[in-house]
């Protein structure tokens, strides 16, 4: 009889310490889902900055050409002949 209240007494010893990991795998995953969360709006708000980036980045580049700098002046002289085109097809438009 006492070789079997010594199994049963190790197996409940067992169990607790399984439970015992358990719980402790729980919280685990829990601080993981709240770090997930926290990376995942980190990650959105840097997306959101970058896109702000980008179109203030196209601005300064249209104002740029449109200044007729250096860098651009090739971009610069092709909107400008695209316009006077597109005046041209007016005036044409106009006149017929």
């Amino acid at each position: 009889m006492s070789e079997i209240a010594e199994i049963v007494d190790t197996l409940e010893d067992k169990v607790k310490k399984l439970f015992s990991k358990l719980e402790g795998l729980e919280k685990n995953s829990q601080d993981l889902k709240l770090e997930l969360q926290k990376a995942a709006k980190i990650i959105n708000q840097q997306s959101s900055e970058m896109d702000a980036l980008k179109k203030q980045y196209d601005a300064l580049k249209l104002a740029n050409s449109l200044l007729g700098s250096e860098e651009n002046k090739r971009d610069t002289k092709l909107k400008i002949n695209s316009l006077i085109r597109e005046i041209d097809y007016c005036i044409k438009q106009l006149s017929d």
